[in-house]
């Protein structure tokens, strides 16, 4: 099903071209065989880095493109739409240089900002632990000022890019209890103490690695710290906003794979002597889920214009990321039922689809928690 876009000039409608290129030819291919192997493409995320990809909504002074949230939400659902691990691979490379980008000294983005947005160096966020996930007042790991530094110990969970990753974020207790006393460190993955744990077995984006990070007596300057002490929740939140655009991104590219998958399977196969799309379950089924995905980009692109504009969009984002994720979920799922037996099976990429929809859920603050944050708002 073709997607009718609306770019501002003809430089983002090359971008865009250059973009389909690049996942028809470079992703879409391998994605299959990639996801059985488990092997992550670091190769991949740096091609992309080099194509200006990941630096597409950052300044022009550290090798970013200067362009709107709206142009990168809708690369970033193209190459969903071929190889979902891989856009969550940059999705979270932005989102590891978005609190640096914000929060950081000019010294700070000058050493890091050009090696993450090239993709040089990956990056990683290290929020949540073992009895801190939605609750961040959970957070247990704890930074000790000493000298010029600080000393971090404790152990993060749900990694992404763990262990893979050459910078993490590590958000960490400064202070005695509560939200007011968290604060951001930049850790270079070198440093003594940082021990990535093995990947976690995930039941599908075998290509991504998620893992603890062990942080064992680990000393870092005072000069990484992103932002003022014990404010690091004002960076968090921050990623957090732009974190649930990015997913509702991943989640519209999915979601609009499986429909397309599926109408095609439907108008090519036949049964009772006509195709399937032409039976009413079918096709409106089929109907309903270009619907809901339609209305998904255009909730994510709404909430994307408010940031774009300086606006207010946490609830925006809220919504997009609630609603382009159940959509996913439901589409992939409606997708499988389209192809029946065929849909089971892994010689079609919708069992696959359906698997990696039910992170887009999870991850990034549940959907429980985009619905608690929406009703606040009301």
């Amino acid at each position: 099903m073709k997607v009718e876009r609306h770019f501002a000039d003809d430089t983002q409608r090359e971008l865009f071209a250059l973009v389909e290129e690049i996942a028809d030819k470079e992703l879409a291919p391998r994605a299959d065989v990639e996801e059985r192997s488990g092997r992550f493409p670091r190769e991949t995320v740096e091609l992309l880095g080099r194509a200006g990809l990941i630096g597409l909504p950052f300044p022009e002074r550290w090798g970013g493109g200067d362009q709107p949230y709206t142009v990168y939400l809708q690369v970033l659902e193209r190459l969903a739409y071929r190889w979902f691990a891989v856009a969550e691979s940059v999705h979270l490379q932005v989102l590891a240089s978005h609190g640096l980008a914000r929060f950081g000294d000019d010294d700070q983005r000058d050493r890091w900002l050009p090696e993450l947005l090239s993709g040089e160096v990956l990056g990683a966020n290290a929020l949540s632990e073992a009895e801190a996930g939605s609750d961040l007042e959970g957070i247990r790991t704890t930074a000790v000022r000493e000298g010029d530094g600080y000393r971090i110990s404790g152990t993060k969970s749900w990694v992404s890019h763990g262990g893979v990753a050459g910078l993490y974020n590590v958000y960490c207790r400064t202070g005695t209890a509560g939200l007011g006393s968290l604060t951001c460190l930049m850790v270079d993955a070198h440093t003594p103490g940082v021990l990535p744990q093995p990947p976690e077995h995930k039941m599908a984006v075998a290509t991504l690695p998620t893992a603890q990070v062990v942080l064992d007596d680990v000393r870092v300057p005072a000069g990484m710290r992103l932002g003022r002490e014990n404010r690091g929740m004002l960076v968090a939140a921050s990623v957090f906003d732009h974190g649930r655009l990015g997913i509702a991104a991943c989640a519209v590219g999915l979601a609009q794979a499986a429909l397309d998958h599926a109408t095609e399977y439907a108008k090519g196969r036949i049964q009772f002597g006509a195709p399937v799309i032409t039976f009413q379950g079918v096709g409106f089924l089929l109907a309903d889920m270009a619907t809901q995905v339609a209305a998904s980009r255009a909730l994510l692109l709404e909430a994307a214009r408010l940031r774009d504009a300086g606006r207010p969009f946490a609830t925006q984002a809220a919504q997009a990321k609630l609603f382009a994720t159940d959509t996913a979920m439901r589409v992939t799922t409606d997708a499988v039922q389209v192809l029946g037996g065929h849909g089971y099976v892994q010689d079609h990429p919708v069992e696959r689809w359906m698997r990696e929809a039910k992170l887009l859920q999870i991850i990034e603050g549940t959907n429980q928690i985009q619905r608690a944050a929406i009703a606040r708002a009301l």
